[in-house]
């Protein structure tokens, strides 16, 4: 885009972490829809464009060059929490909701999807189903397995880690010992309960506004236990086929503060699911064809909803 076109105020936003990578994936066909429904009144920007702050008294937003930008209405954030930093990507969203921009997905509800942790504690208020799980504060991960009286096989995952990655299955004590110690005191782990009837599976839903409008079956490649599509995993569409699912994502959304959300659930059961995750910036595969439009509808409506933040009450 030519900078003229660039520091040309928008309603709309889509903002994203790469730069000056060109969009791939479920965040290009999102480019895609948000560009069809609202052409001119739309943008995309990089988190690498920015310098923000307070000047005379009132919050900034500036290019590189020094030219302020106003800040949009609506902005769609497709940059993964687990890699979000509060001094960093977290500060810049802050700013953009404290100018009156509506973030989709609200940044509390980002920040509570960062860490595992968090966001099985508010599930776990919520009343919802979730396998049993043990983390620490600045206890060293092998004395937490020492006394905790673990059980294996234990799932042992990153409370930050995303698409799959640094999520291990310890089948034994001995090996749960084992990694344990080898684990970076500087990155927290959770050691979580392992769903048997679910090895290997998993069924993951996208909520938008309240509504399950697509889920996949994913099925690990090789037998192996992440069956996450980033990591070889295969997916078959099922939408209508779990509705109690449906509902158990919606409500997972609700309780972590999302407004569009992936929610990953483990199959207790042939009809029983306990939930896994919940993300706040999800994947979709190209035949998923509704959720692109959903999450376009999803900001319209906010985009109509929309009130200078002095017209807000507080």
């Amino acid at each position: 885009m030519a900078r003229a076109e660039l520091l040309a105020p928008a309603d709309v936003w889509l903002l994203v972490r790469e730069h000056p990578v060109p969009l791939q994936g479920s965040t290009r066909e999102l480019a895609g829809a948000l560009t069809a429904r609202f052409g001119a009144r739309f943008a995309v920007w990089h988190t690498d464009e920015f310098v923000f702050g307070v000047r005379d008294g009132r919050l900034v937003l500036r290019t590189l060059a020094g030219l302020d930008v106003p800040a949009p209405k609506v902005v769609c954030v497709r940059q993964i929490p687990g890699s979000m930093r509060h001094d960093r990507e977290v500060t810049l969203l802050r700013q953009l909701e404290r100018m009156g921009a509506t973030l989709i997905n609200p940044l509390e509800g980002q920040l509570v999807c960062r860490n595992k942790v968090w966001q099985l504690q508010e599930l776990g208020l919520a009343g919802l189903p979730v396998p049993d799980t043990l983390s620490y504060a600045t206890a060293p991960p092998e004395g937490v397995v020492r006394v905790a009286g673990l059980d294996a096989p234990c799932v042992v995952k990153s409370v930050s880690g995303y698409k799959g990655r640094q999520v291990f299955l310890a089948p034994d004590v001995r090996l749960l010992q084992d990694v344990s110690g080898a684990l970076a005191q500087e990155t927290p782990y959770l050691f979580q309960e392992y769903v048997a009837h679910s090895h290997g599976r998993d069924l993951r839903l996208i909520v938008v506004d309240g509504e399950t409008v697509a889920a996949v079956v994913r099925t690990s490649r090789d037998g192996g236990l992440a069956s996450n599509i980033a990591q070889g995993g295969s997916a078959v569409r099922c939408l209508g086929d779990h509705p109690r699912a449906e509902a158990l994502a919606v409500r997972a959304a609700r309780a972590v503060g999302l407004t569009v959300a992936g929610v990953d659930l483990l199959f207790t059961s042939p009809d029983g699911y306990t939930v896994c995750e919940v993300n706040a910036v999800p994947g979709w595969r190209p035949e998923m064809t509704a959720v692109a439009p959903a999450i376009t509808a999803c900001v319209a409506r906010r985009l109509d909803a929309w009130k200078p933040a002095e017209d807000v009450t507080h």
